[in-house]
């Protein structure tokens, strides 16, 4: 689909930051969905619900505190690390190696950093199975967040502080709209990988969204 388009160049960019799920792979090799199931788990055996009740409590979770995990924390004193070891503790090789976004970010002059909701080995895990491990400079996680996920402003700011970014030359690419909305208002260039999904619409907002694509290594390659 991407073949026949042609991508805008982005100038001046000295970071360029990663959503991770969804963003970096495709969710066409639903990983995702493994940690969806295991979030529904690990909330029906600590509260006592059936499956069907558990996974609606986790989506109203996600829906007003941005993470199942944050709305737990709040409401049920749910210890952050248990969670995070349980829900991730999944098989990641669905997602296929990327020889063609590891061959792109290498030649992408300036940092790439990945800003994730998940946690450093999830991502490391994700990473390494992409080939694109040893490309990314650090992975800013939700601990590093204090578990104040995306979009929680708070969290932009710390990020950008943390890394001594500059958001005017800074570019975010994050497959949930949503998330975009912080970067907009910050000042970074923002670009919403598309996925068909109705989560990643969700709070969409145009004016906070720059650009958008359905191939990040297509749109990165015209970077060049």
């Amino acid at each position: 689909m991407a073949e026949n388009m042609v991508f805008p160049k982005i100038q001046n960019v000295e970071t360029w930051v990663f959503d991770l799920d969804n963003t970096l792979y495709s969710p066409s090799c639903d990983l995702f969905s493994q940690i969806d199931v295991k979030m529904s788990a690990f909330v029906a055996e600590l509260l006592g619900l059936d499956l069907e009740a558990a996974r609606a409590l986790q989506k109203k979770y996600f829906l007003s505190h941005g993470t199942t995990l944050r709305g737990l924390m709040d409401h049920h004193d749910v210890h952050p690390e248990s969670f995070l070891d349980q829900v991730h503790d999944i098989d990641v090789s669905p997602v296929p190696p990327n020889p063609e976004l590891a061959d792109v970010l290498s030649a992408l002059p300036g940092r790439k950093i990945v800003f994730t909701n998940g946690s450093v080995p999830h991502a490391g895990r994700v990473m390494a199975r992409l080939g694109i491990d040893h490309l990314i400079e650090d992975v800013f996680d939700i601990a590093a967040a204090d578990y104040h996920p995306k979009p929680a402003g708070v969290t932009y700011d710390r990020f950008l502080e943390q890394y001594r970014i500059d958001p005017q030359k800074a570019v975010m690419f994050e497959d949930m709209a949503r998330n975009l909305v912080p970067a907009a208002a910050r000042g970074m260039t923002t670009v919403w990988l598309r996925t068909g999904y109705a989560y990643g619409a969700m709070e969409h907002e145009p004016k906070a969204v720059h650009h958008e694509t359905d191939d990040l290594s297509a749109f990165l390659r015209a970077q060049l």
